[in-house]
């Protein structure tokens, strides 16, 4: 019986050997060696491997069998899963140049697009789309969401790209800029168009609700094409209806649309803004955990910054806006219109969200204009021009608007450090830049950009992580991974694990910084040195490939995957909390 035993045991050595051996010789497209693995799920890092075939993960762990033809060293580095950028602005930006450089280099992998969006687009929609561009110039060649992804996809994209569908667009493309209300067949015909949307690959629905014309739209027309994002497995995400006077009540419209609609709700760029209400931010706090104790799940976004960035039209009251940017404009030039819009701007407890009356004309900066003219008072404050013109903050904000045609870029200095730092470490609270993906050359040198675009990442990691130990490295790498992956419900995004996508960044996080500032934004982050994109090298030794290494991502309902389609109801979607 031990002489059986002892040959059933030889033939079962000599039947393992040959796949030992394969394994051993194994040949994958890439291996990374030597790193400490964070895999984005919270848990501590340490030694590890990673081996990649194709566009997927295949082993993470100790050490990876056989060899890669291509290898890595991340010696002293973190490998990581590649970061979401959840409120990207690169529409533009990557129409002019795919490589979105500047957060390639601080290892964003998935830029979606949010708030307004490219699409659908009607005829009037396409034609003042052309008008109304500033440095960057291209054709309008698509009507769909969809067909603007494609779009993206067919130049070459270096990040991968995702998109909501905006509730202000759907709006516009029913009821024009105008502030009046849908009829029951107009909110119809609005709801079919995000279904479609969400068909097309959308994520969710966004608003953008202190801008108009989505100022105008009311909670219940909100709840109900969240409903129908609700019921394609889709997310609802908001830059709320106030920020700061009205924040809490913000909030609890957010809570209500969430309650009614049956979808899931993000917060779009978490803040407290203008001093007088920094102190709400424990309020803010407890209402949002009180909701997800209630099983509405609400989670939040935020970017490392105690600025914002947008533009005039943020300075005035939304009824003068009532119409589009040409109506606005023109209805600024009227003497008695421009007499009231002033009293306005200057009313201490406006009826509206009134950004520059926070920041005041000092903490308003300016970024970007159109005119050429114009273009030498950018990186100026509105006081300073204000001074320079003899003129007031408010007749000189007025002024901008018309003499550039445009809503004017600018940035407000509204936040408090201290709740900026708090809000980093909340559990629920993930990373996006609210802004573009420039390069530090060409174009994109004729307009000032946020600092936020070329550092928001970078100084998570360098300076609230490694810095000031706000949060804990494996816990910004959840934050910046695995914690949006699952808001947007992306199975395989998020974690480094077999069978996910691999997309992975390589990065020094004792070195990793943001070097962008107000005054010169145009500079790259560093301490990022690989970042793979589907598998392939879209930053190597720290330098962009220019490869097109990016792919349109696209939600549940989306028609191309098996199972798509939108449901009956929402309740026949799972969400995690």
């Amino acid at each position: 019986m031990q002489r059986l035993s002892r040959l059933v045991l030889l033939a079962a050595c000599a039947c393992a050997l040959p796949t030992a051996l394969q394994a051993a010789t194994a040949e994958h497209d890439v291996v990374i060696r030597h790193g400490t693995l964070y895999d984005g799920s919270g848990g501590a890092g340490g030694p590890g491997e990673v081996a990649i075939d194709g566009d997927r993960i295949v082993y993470v762990g100790p050490h990876a069998p056989g060899h890669g033809k291509l290898e890595i060293d991340a010696t002293g580095k973190a490998v990581a899963p590649g970061f979401i950028n959840m409120l990207a602005h690169p529409e533009e930006t990557l129409i002019a140049d795919g490589r979105a450089l500047s957060d390639i280099a601080q290892g964003v992998t998935l830029e979606v697009l949010g708030e307004d969006t490219m699409g659908p687009l009607n005829a009037r929609m396409r034609e003042l789309g052309l008008e109304r561009q500033s440095d960057i110039h291209y054709p309008i060649d698509w009507t769909t969401l969809g067909g603007y992804l494609q779009m993206l996809e067919r130049r070459g994209i270096a990040p991968n790209v995702a998109s909501t569908v905006g509730g202000a667009t759907v709006r516009t493309y029913v009821l024009g800029e105008r502030d009046v209300q849908p009829t029951p067949e107009q909110l119809a015909e609005m709801r079919g168009l995000v279904h479609t949307a969400m068909e097309e690959g959308a994520l969710g629905l966004s608003t953008a609700l202190i801008y108009s014309p989505g100022s105008y739209a009311k909670t219940p027309e909100i709840a109900a094409l969240a409903g129908e994002s609700a019921r394609c497995g889709g997310i609802y995400i908001s830059h709320m209806r106030s920020e700061g006077d009205r924040l809490l009540e913000g909030v609890e419209e957010l809570v209500e649309i969430a309650r009614l609609s049956g979808a899931p709700a993000e917060i779009y760029h978490l803040k407290a803004s203008g001093k007088p209400n920094w102190g709400k931010l424990d309020a803010l706090i407890e209402r949002v955990n009180r909701a997800r104790a209630d099983g509405i799940r609400i989670t939040a976004d935020m970017y490392t910054y105690t600025a914002g960035a947008t533009g005039l039209d943020a300075a005035m009251p939304p009824w003068v806006q009532d119409g589009g940017l040409e109506a606005w404009i023109q209805h600024l030039k009227d003497p008695a219109t421009r007499a009231r819009v002033i009293a306005e701007m200057r009313n201490p407890a406006p009826a509206w969200e009134n950004l520059a009356l926070r920041a005041g004309p000092e903490g308003t900066l300016l970024l970007a204009f159109k005119n050429p003219a114009l273009k030498p008072l950018t990186g100026r404050t509105l006081a300073a021009v204000a001074a320079e013109r003899h003129e007031s903050p408010e007749d000189a904000a007025i002024d901008l608007v018309i003499e550039d045609g445009t809503r004017v870029g600018v940035a407000y200095f509204l936040m408090s450090e201290d709740n900026v730092r708090r809000e980093t470490a909340l559990p629920w609270v993930s990373f996006g830049s609210d802004e573009g993906a420039p390069a530090p050359e060409g174009v994109f040198l004729e307009s000032n950009n946020h600092p936020r675009a070329y550092g928001n990442f970078a100084r998570l990691l360098g300076r609230y992580v490694h810095e000031e130990h706000a949060l804990s490295l494996p816990e910004a790498i959840r934050k910046l991974s695995a914690l949006p992956a699952a808001n947007l419900s992306l199975d395989d995004r998020g974690l480094l694990k077999a069978g996910y996508v691999a997309d992975v960044v390589v990065f020094d996080p004792a070195t990793i910084a943001d070097h962008a500032t107000y005054e010169k934004p145009h500079q790259l982050a560093t301490g990022v040195s690989e970042v793979l994109v589907n598998g392939r090298l879209a930053l190597a030794g720290g330098s962009p490939t220019g490869a097109a290494t990016g792919r349109v991502v696209r939600g549940r309902a989306w028609t191309g995957r098996p199972g798509g389609g939108c449901r009956a109801s929402s309740r026949d979607w799972r969400w995690s909390r």
